[in-house]
């Protein structure tokens, strides 16, 4: 693992999120957008993902599958307040990079990554802090995904 598949891997995920704003848009299948995306990206394969996401705070804390794809497609009644964070929808994911640390087979990264409404308003601001493995298969997964709305005092 290097710092180039870090970032390429953050391009990706970037990627993939407009694609399922992208596909909603469309009337398309979504949710298996959504569910193409988990499994390219997080090592759910290999066991649980410490995800943290944006915009939730009643269940914020979440390790399993359901979990995740709840919150980027809505729809689950376990986790009421997701509204489906990538059916915004969003035109641009654009990062920020603060820096990465690599040791063995993590690696760490974390900065600012601002989301572009489709809509044409106003960028939003998240930070985030990533953390990627190399799985069972050689590739680069997600094994902890936060981020969080800067503090507004």
């Amino acid at each position: 693992m290097d710092e180039q598949q870090i970032i390429a891997a953050q391009d990706a995920w970037g990627e993939g999120i407009i694609r399922i704003g992208e596909t909603f848009l469309d009337k398309g299948d979504y949710r298996s957008a959504a569910e193409e995306h988990i499994h390219t990206h997080y090592n759910y394969q290999d066991g649980s993902v410490l995800f943290k996401p944006t915009l939730a705070s009643e269940r914020q804390f979440r390790t399993d599958y359901d979990g995740a794809l709840s919150y980027f497609v809505g729809g689950n009644d376990e986790y009421p307040e997701d509204h489906g964070f990538a059916i915004k929808p969003w035109s641009e994911v654009r990062w920020d990079r603060v820096g990465t640390k690599i040791i063995g087979n993590m690696g760490v990264a974390m900065g600012n990554y601002f989301f572009a409404p489709a809509d044409g308003s106003d960028e939003v601001k998240v930070e985030y802090s990533f953390a990627y493995t190399v799985n069972s298969d050689g590739e680069l997964k997600i094994i902890l995904h936060d981020s969080h709305l800067p503090y507004a005092p």
